[in-house]
């Protein structure tokens, strides 16, 4: 048994906001209350949350843990290791293995490894399309009995119209999203950057936001068609918040996700931020691959429209297309650098300049990490996102005040690749309890015995 004791608690799903004791029993939230009234017996672990928040455990509906295929990038384990850290207890992990998860097996296989190497709970989606080829329907019930939340081929956009109808008709048989990487790759051919002036100065192939509302745009017609449930994956235009938005208020069963680098970083970061004054030489940050992402990122325009629609509940939550890489991967000609960047670590201390920017407020933040994305897959998952009684014990602690600085050299994850690093951010995550156990702890975390 554990006791957190004194912290705010805050907890969106419940309307819960104040400062109090919370006991978990086993693997469940068993009691909250006010602070010094919990009903005290012996063998309690006292953890003293005096400063800092303490809320339902942070969901991911957008992870790359590379397990199989792609071991040199990331593990179950190393990518469960950084999800802690990151106050994760719960993440989605993506099908594009290898192999892909298409098959009974695959999924079976993600799911051992996860209870027998990881941390944190790990809900796989199943692909859309065998071997994610876009040319043939999974086997999308088989997926479904083997216990995928959602179908997706991400990182490669289902470009075949008339399939993607197929398979979001097929979906609705199940109550599972579909989630989709919107990117029409007749407009993004070859680009590598947000298509405007910073892929003008760089000499780089822009993709135009066009390539992205384009295919959210068939998209939302195609759920409108066929009544299904469909998610749109790590929007960053103006545009494509727009017409979420119009969907939305026409009844189309459509939800939506951000990334915290899409609402922190423009295009600008590619450049180094800055010309060189007087001589407008590229600064020596340019070219960072780091920064190289796919969608890429967009315009402080754009990043303006992102906030507004995480305000007004147009998108739903926040993801962070955790996409590690190995050093070579990223470390040679931009052209050919791989897109992704690693952010399970780095994203709540990003997401909390918003809040201290005023921006964008706490119990919003906490919002998007936790009880609405645990609406998504709230079919499979439904007492996740929320610290009601009887609910699973995942909790996340953190101290909204607490200053750090980004080391990737000490990052959990085997991708060392960010834009982040050497950033000071304001907002640490100090301990992740995932099933009642604590798996991460910060080391000015002391649990003391009763």
């Amino acid at each position: 048994m554990l006791l957190i004791s004194g912290g705010h608690l805050i907890d969106p799903s419940q309307g819960l906001n104040k400062v109090g004791d919370l006991l978990v029993t086993e693997d469940k939230i068993s009691w909250i209350g006010d602070k010094g009234t919990a009903p005290v017996q012996q063998g309690f672990s006292i953890l003293d949350a005096s400063r800092m928040v303490v809320c339902p455990g942070f969901i991911d509906l957008h992870s790359h843990l590379r397990e199989p295929g792609f071991e040199d990038k990331e593990t179950i384990a190393t990518g469960t290791q950084a999800a802690a850290r990151g106050g994760f207890a719960t993440i989605c992990c993506m099908a594009n293995t290898e192999p892909p998860i298409d098959t009974r097996a695959v999924v079976d296989y993600v799911k051992t490894k996860a209870r027998v190497a990881g941390l944190v709970r790990v809900l796989p989606i199943g692909c859309i399309t065998k071997g994610r080829k876009g040319e043939e329907l999974a086997e999308m019930a088989e997926l479904a009995e083997a216990g995928v939340v959602a179908f997706s081929d991400d990182g490669d956009p289902v470009i075949n119209s008339s399939l993607m109808r197929h398979a979001l008709e097929y979906s609705r048989v199940f109550s599972l999203p579909i989630i989709d990487h919107c990117e029409d790759r007749t407009l993004s051919q070859d680009g590598v950057i947000n298509e405007g002036w910073v892929s003008t100065r760089l000499g780089l192939k822009g993709i135009p936001a066009a390539s992205e509302e384009a295919m959210v745009a068939r998209d939302l017609a195609l759920a409108q068609l066929t009544g299904a449930k469909l998610h749109i994956a790590h929007a960053t235009t103006e545009g494509s918040v727009e017409l979420i938005r119009h969907a939305k208020e026409k009844g189309v069963s459509v939800t939506a996700e951000v990334t915290p680098h899409h609402l922190t970083l423009t295009e600008e970061r590619v450049i180094g931020n800055q010309l060189i004054p007087k001589t407008y030489h590229l600064s020596a940050t340019a070219y960072d691959a780091n920064a190289k992402v796919n969608p890429p990122l967009r315009t402080k325009k754009d990043i303006a429209a992102l906030i507004k629609g995480l305000k007004e509940g147009i998108i739903d939550a926040i993801a962070t297309d955790h996409a590690p890489h190995t050093l070579a991967d990223k470390m040679c000609e931009f052209d050919l650098a791989a897109f992704g960047i690693s952010g399970l670590e780095t994203a709540f201390g990003c997401l909390m300049s918003l809040v201290h920017n005023g921006e964008l407020d706490l119990v919003t933040l906490i919002s998007k990490l936790t009880f609405e994305p645990a609406r998504i897959v709230r079919n499979k998952y439904e007492e996740l996102g929320s610290l009601k009684i009887g609910s699973p014990a995942d909790i996340t602690l953190f101290d909204p005040d607490e200053e750090w600085i980004v080391d990737s050299n000490n990052f959990a994850s085997k991708g060392k690749n960010t834009p982040f690093n050497g950033c000071q951010f304001k907002g640490k995550v100090m301990a992740t309890i995932a099933s009642g156990k604590i798996v991460y702890q910060d080391n000015l975390i002391k649990v003391k015995g009763n």
